[in-house]
């Protein structure tokens, strides 16, 4: 009933991402493949300003038009999701494959939950016509002394 993306790659040589994007038919430019090895390079859940300011350690030509227009070409191609935790906090996620987030109110930092370690039940018919792609849940959590803040 729910699409299975693709797992997450292990490419992270240049090379590989060229194949990697070529794959996905993304014409391979070299702001692409820089942006494509930030985000695959860490396997961690990246802001685009966060993505831009490590592509531009590198080559300090690339624009933030240019890393939008990429991340969202990437999500349309499927090669990286898209974790909104609130309007103003959005994170790409090269992992691909089914699973959930914590996210520490605290720190700003985004963690993997295995899919397998949560069970939903009591999912809602989608309305006529149109069938589930996905289920995103994020558990909002905070150090215990912080609970008083």
């Amino acid at each position: 009933m729910y699409s299975m993306h693709s797992a997450p790659t292990t490419a992270t040589s240049r090379e590989q991402l060229t194949d990697l994007l070529r794959a996905h038919g993304i014409a391979p430019t070299h702001q692409r493949i820089e942006i494509a090895h930030a985000l695959f390079s860490r396997h961690e859940h990246m802001s685009a300003d966060r993505i831009m300011d490590v592509v531009n350690i590198r080559h300090s030509e690339t624009s933030k038009a240019t890393v939008y227009n990429t991340l969202r070409l990437f999500l349309e191609k499927r090669l990286i999701r898209e974790v909104i935790v609130d309007p103003g906090k959005v994170f790409y996620d090269p992992n691909t494959a089914p699973h959930h987030h914590f996210f520490n109110m605290v720190s700003g930092e985004l963690t993997d939950i295995p899919a397998d370690n949560l069970i939903i039940a009591g999912v809602p018919r989608p309305p006529e016509g149109m069938q589930a792609d996905s289920i995103d849940v994020i558990v909002r959590i905070r150090p215990r002394d912080a609970a008083a803040a």
